[in-house]
């Protein structure tokens, strides 16, 4: 029985060190980036489609859109990606950036908000489906 309980304990430790923010994505715009609040999951009834998430750096705000792959495999890759950032008083994503069809990753371009409060807006849209997220709001 110790063996087991030492091996919980061994696996409490390590999901406790690899939670919290992720490890930043590769930004082909900026060098260095860090995630600035948490992950929002873009869903379709119980299935994630994706993740969108707010960066900073560079002395800006990013946003970054990535496709599932289980959402990839099951639905093909007929679909664009896109991401952006919103303030409280942008009617529309500010940086908008999309990827061609069918690739996974998309970043928005940079946008000068780092005084605002900002939220990372992130889309994947088909002619058959469209879904968005924001992320929570940043000050």
């Amino acid at each position: 029985m110790k063996k087991v309980s030492a091996a919980v304990l061994a696996a409490a430790a390590i999901a406790v060190t690899f939670t919290g923010s992720a490890h930043a994505e590769s930004n082909p715009y900026c060098g260095s980036v860090t995630q600035i609040g948490a992950t929002k999951y873009i869903k379709s009834g119980s299935e994630t489609v994706a993740s969108v998430k707010q960066f900073k750096g560079c002395n800006q705000n990013w946003g970054y859109t990535y496709v599932w792959d289980s959402w990839k495999a099951a639905h093909g890759s007929r679909f664009l990606a896109a991401a952006g950032i919103m303030t409280r008083t942008s009617g529309e994503p500010l940086g908008y950036g999309g990827a061609p069809e069918g690739v996974q990753e998309a970043w928005s371009n940079g946008s000068n908000t780092l005084s605002v409060c900002t939220r990372a807006y992130g889309s994947v849209i088909s002619a058959s489906y469209s879904y968005s997220g924001l992320t929570e709001e940043r000050c």
